[in-house]
């Protein structure tokens, strides 16, 4: 099992940035596994934001939000953050982190998660 905890969600204006982090924990949490960030915007489907494989050499991001967000992770935490500039009122959604338990060399498309996080709030005001 693997157990996931986010935190840095909060409000923020238009233009702001925001900085999240997710802590992975559990006998099942392994430093070869891909991880990302999916987020969930009220009244829309769950979407992939950005993934990095188990280096962190290999990131790959959403169209949305390439150029504006960058994924990193540090394996001795166990940790992977999600830096977020310049957002927009778009951005507005709940943000969850996410374990792929392969072991990827690249990330080239959206990683399919076997877990999840409870999700954190970000609120992008115009």
């Amino acid at each position: 099992q693997v157990q996931l905890t986010e935190s840095g969600g909060g409000s923020v204006q238009a233009g702001g940035s925001l900085r999240l982090s997710c802590a992975a924990s559990g006998r099942g949490a392994s430093i070869n596994d891909a991880m990302g960030w999916f987020r969930q915007a009220p009244g829309k489907e769950r979407e992939f934001v950005a993934g990095v494989n188990w280096s962190g050499a290999s990131r790959y991001y959403a169209a949305s939000v390439r150029g504006r967000f960058i994924i990193s992770r540090d394996n001795a935490k166990k940790t992977v953050d999600l830096q977020m500039n310049s957002l927009k009122p778009e951005d507005t959604a709940v943000y969850y982190c996410a374990v792929d338990r392969r072991f990827l060399r690249e990330i080239t498309k959206p990683i399919d998660p076997e877990y999840w996080g409870p999700g954190t709030l970000v609120t992008v005001s115009s």
